[in-house]
């Protein structure tokens, strides 16, 4: 991966409200350990990616946004490779930060993943 590798986040159906997408879309849960799943998108399309998240059993998404791993780093989030669960799969680091300062920078995400514009949207029906 380079500064310039987009990384590719799924966005599930419930994390858009009126219509926009919210920025909790890209914040870890407790249960991610500090990690943000993404798609190496160096090594997958974004509408690939979302075939092959929404092929798992209850994974839904209702399309794919993207950031840089630059732009990752720039808010001091570490972006690296995660083969373990399959070999297209990244996380962007959240390690170490407070409640408070990772939800600063999930919005920080968010306004360059919306700045972008949707990856891929399945066709509507």
């Amino acid at each position: 991966m380079t500064g310039a590798t987009l990384l590719l986040r799924q966005v599930h159906p419930s994390f858009i409200q009126a219509g926009r997408v919210t920025s909790q879309a890209f914040r870890p849960t407790p249960k991610d350990r500090s990690l943000l799943s993404v798609y190496d998108g160096d090594q997958i399309t974004a509408e690939a990616s979302w075939t092959h998240f929404t092929g798992q059993d209850g994974c839904t998404s209702a399309g794919v946004l993207g950031m840089t791993v630059g732009e990752c780093a720039a808010e001091g989030l570490p972006a690296r490779p995660d083969p373990e669960p399959f070999p297209e799969h990244a996380v962007i680091d959240f390690t170490g930060l407070t409640d408070n300062q990772i939800e600063k920078k999930g919005k920080k995400l968010k306004a360059k993943a919306e700045a972008r514009g949707w990856l891929y949207q399945p066709p509507a029906g």
